[in-house]
């Protein structure tokens, strides 16, 4: 079951995606219990950004049929806070959670909204040798296009080339969904680059307040969103074809690894992933609703592999 994947050696295949599983949290709540049984090969942050971010707005979540809508709008310290205090705590959770004396590695994820932003963040991480490598998440709008940098693919592969002697460590490009052709971005990202791409992120979603909500100013006529942020990103289940669709598109034309994510709730889900191609696959939405997702399914991965 043990793969390797851009040079890090993982037990298993499954991964968490960002912003998914909150590992400090989960330490608060399940103790060292979280530490014999972590259930991911490797541990991704959440995203960080150069400043610190209050998020949305609340309402922030939207139970959709076979899915979720968040609208979280990236929450967290900013590079400092997170180098000075999150990221001393996860080093510990990761050393007490590895096998044989090897800590799971870290990857942090990491997003801005220009080559110059992502640089900084991608030199910082460099700076520090707890973490094992780094994913860009290219899903923020480019402020004079409007469009998500990662939509664009030569505005990709242009970024990724920057940020890529800023750094020794495996790169990650995660990916959008969001735009004409993803296995063009993928290339691009590879072009770049790229030590692997991963996907897919959530798709742009929004859902309706109830009937007789006020509307805010100026939309008397329509009905508001129940979202703080007006939109969102829609996950689980109800992705699940799509994901399987891009990465399969996707790992037809790159030659780097890919890391499958989206809808993932078993075993069998993530089993047809890896068949089209990924190398790892992440786990998402399936955590909030257990914790331990990630641990059964690598524990029926390896069922099946064995059967």
């Amino acid at each position: 079951m043990s793969v390797d994947f851009c040079g890090l050696r993982l037990a298993h295949p499954v991964i968490n995606g960002s912003g998914t599983f909150d590992a400090i949290a989960a330490r608060t709540v399940f103790g060292d219990a979280l530490l014999s049984d972590f259930p991911f090969a490797a541990y991704v942050s959440k995203t960080i950004t150069l400043e610190p971010r209050q998020g949305n707005p609340p309402p922030r979540l939207w139970e959709a049929s076979a899915g979720l809508i968040n609208s979280i709008g990236l929450p967290n310290k900013g590079l400092e806070g997170y180098l000075r205090e999150d990221l001393p705590q996860l080093v510990e959770i990761a050393a007490g959670a590895g096998e044989h004396g090897q800590p799971v590695p870290l990857i942090t994820n990491v997003m801005g909204s220009s080559a110059e932003e992502l640089s900084q963040l991608v030199e910082a991480c460099e700076q520090r040798g707890e973490i094992a490598a780094i994913e860009l998440n290219v899903s923020c709008p480019n402020v004079k296009t409007g469009l998500d940098i990662g939509a664009d693919p030569r505005q990709l592969e242009a970024v990724v080339r920057a940020v890529r002697d800023r750094t020794g460590k495996p790169l990650i490009v995660k990916l959008t969904p969001n735009t004409a052709d993803v296995a063009l971005c993928a290339q691009a990202a590879q072009e770049g680059g790229a030590d692997a791409v991963s996907l897919i992120n959530t798709l742009r979603a929004t859902a309706l307040a109830p009937r007789g909500q006020p509307a805010p100013h100026g939309a008397s006529a329509r009905r508001p969103p129940w979202l703080g942020g007006g939109t969102g990103g829609l996950s689980g289940p109800a992705v699940r074809v799509v994901a399987l669709a891009q990465v399969a598109a996707v790992a037809a034309r790159v030659r780097i690894p890919v890391v499958g994510m989206g809808g993932v709730r078993s075993a069998c889900d993530a089993r047809e992933l890896l068949d089209v191609g990924a190398t790892l696959v992440a786990v998402g939405t399936e955590s909030f609703r257990d914790p331990a997702a990630g641990a059964r399914i690598a524990s029926g991965l390896q069922a099946a592999a064995g059967a």
